[in-house]
């Protein structure tokens, strides 16, 4: 007889085949709107009709199960609004449903290589890799995480495409992030990351950039790539976003976005919300503009973290302005239905935190081949450099102590918890160990003492108001925050619903 694992990995891969019958269909399907839209909405039933099980069992908390199930109801309704309106090129539809949603999201990786992990180590191993493949940024923003600037630091081609490899042998990944610097100013031995993109076509790529450099004729190769999606940042409207990436910066992402329109590429916006801006980014205005008028078809927002050049508690939200947040970030995916995701208010729908490796989680390796397990946690226990240069590789770096004690950390405060067997789980709308845990992540820091990254991360690691600043603000966010887990998420079946508490 068949294990609860093996009928849910046979259910994941009949969905990723229907997925990829549709892809095949699509030509037709366009034609014929109306079948479009009954596919659409009886695969939505589907969702809906397997959340109220999930709910009846009792393992996860009810509101992060149906979190969980109205952020995949928004990315199903993003991606059939486009294609029904005929923005996305032949080749990005058939990524986006082939690669992207059945393999990436449906399967969550080569399912073949996700259980052999499983059953050498005992759980299933990282979705995805960040990769900052070079510190270069042609901009100087303001508070910039990477602390970026015309710096020639960056990752050599073949350890660029060896990570990679390496990610889908070891992972059975088939998705990928780049961030920065700039991705699109890479370039080692006569290779740029399209090149990486295009020769990895079983993967999807998610790459943030500042948008300056796409022009008509990178718009063009993406499109033909059709496995990559741009998230351009922006700090909302072009007062803001000048303010911080400099003047002349906002009309140069107006055309990029016009590029990526005309060529019909999947992109969205990467938003950073400090206390100055965090009650612009959500505004209508703002949301109009960017999903509306500019036809951006998804939005990551990253709340400030007191990390990189210049790093200050003074532009971390307020506690106030971040429950104002969590509560419009969840009533655009629950009644707009955007796909939008704000870390961390978000991180029910990921179940706590996702990084150092954890199952389903992923981890960054930096442009000087240090390795870290967020962008937002700048200390390192290993490089890439010497763990290839021993002869070891991807899963050497994994098991590294740091990175299995942050997973340990997790396990403890609730990821993978089943509710009936084994109690309560923490607070996922505050799942971050360095953004709202600090106190709990410096005891990690000191046992194992991880290298920083750079002068910012040591001196912080080192300043006792600091410290203190965040364990209070962590304090104080937990006033607010904590109350609506409890109603919203523990008991009963109301779900993150906004206005709910």
């Amino acid at each position: 007889m068949a294990t609860e694992r093996e009928l849910a990995y046979r259910r994941r891969e009949a969905k990723a085949a229907r997925l990829k019958t549709i892809a095949r269909l699509i030509p037709v399907l366009k034609n014929i709107k109306p079948l479009a839209w009954y596919l659409a909405k009886s695969w939505e039933k589907q969702i809906r009709k397997s959340t109220e099980q999930n709910i009846a069992r009792r393992e996860k908390p009810p509101g992060a199960v149906r979190d969980r199930a109205e952020m995949g109801i928004a990315i199903l309704r993003t991606v059939t609004r486009a294609i029904i309106e005929d923005r996305l090129s032949p080749r990005t539809v058939e990524k986006l449903l082939k690669v992207l949603l059945a393999e990436a999201i449906v399967k969550e990786g080569e399912i073949s290589i996700k259980e052999a992990f499983r059953q050498k180590y005992g759980v299933i191993p990282p979705a995805f890799m960040l990769i900052s493949p070079t510190k270069k940024c042609n901009l100087y923003c303001i508070g910039c995480y990477a602390d970026s600037d015309r710096t020639e630091i960056k990752l050599s081609w073949p350890v660029l495409d060896r990570l990679v490899t390496e990610a889908k042998q070891f992972w059975g990944a088939r998705f990928m992030v780049f961030s920065g610097g700039e991705p699109l100013m890479y370039e080692d031995e006569g290779h740029t990351i399209m090149d990486l993109v295009e020769k990895h076509d079983d993967v999807f790529f998610l790459m943030y950039t500042n948008g300056t450099l796409i022009d008509e004729k990178l718009a063009r190769r993406m499109a033909g790539t059709g496995n990559i999606m741009p998230a351009i940042s922006v700090e909302g409207l072009k007062e803001s976003t000048e303010r911080r990436r400099g003047r002349g910066v906002f009309d140069s992402i107006l055309r990029a976005f016009e590029n990526l329109r005309k060529e019909k590429v999947f992109f969205g916006i990467s938003l950073t919300v400090t206390r100055n801006n965090a009650d612009e980014v959500f505004s209508d205005e703002v949301v109009d503009f960017y999903f509306g008028q500019q036809g951006a078809h998804f939005a990551w927002v990253f709340q400030y973290m007191p990390i990189g050049r210049a790093f200050t508690l003074d532009l971390l939200p307020t506690p106030e302005q971040r429950l104002r947040m969590y509560r419009r970030a969840w009533e655009l995916v629950y009644k707009k239905h955007l796909f939008l995701v704000d870390f961390w208010n978000s991180g029910t729908a990921t179940h706590g935190c996702i990084s150092a490796g954890r199952s389903g989680g992923y981890m960054v390796v930096n442009w000087d081949g240090t390795v870290t397990p967020c962008v937002f946690l700048p200390y390192s226990p290993v490089n890439i450099y010497e763990i290839y240069g021993q002869g070891r590789n991807l899963i050497d770096v994994w098991a590294n102590p740091f990175f299995a004690d942050l997973r340990e950390w997790q396990r403890r405060y609730g990821y993978g918890r089943n509710l009936a067997a084994e109690g309560r789980v923490r607070n996922w709308i505050m799942p971050c160990p360095m953004r709202d845990h600090y106190g709990e992540l410096y005891e990690l820091l000191k046992k194992h003492r991880p290298r920083p990254i750079d002068e910012n991360a040591a001196e912080a690691l080192t300043d006792p108001e600091y410290y203190q600043g965040l364990v209070e603000y962590d304090r104080k966010v937990a006033s607010l925050l904590d109350p609506i887990w409890e109603e919203n998420y523990l008991r009963g079946n109301a779900g993150g619903q906004p206005g709910s508490s």
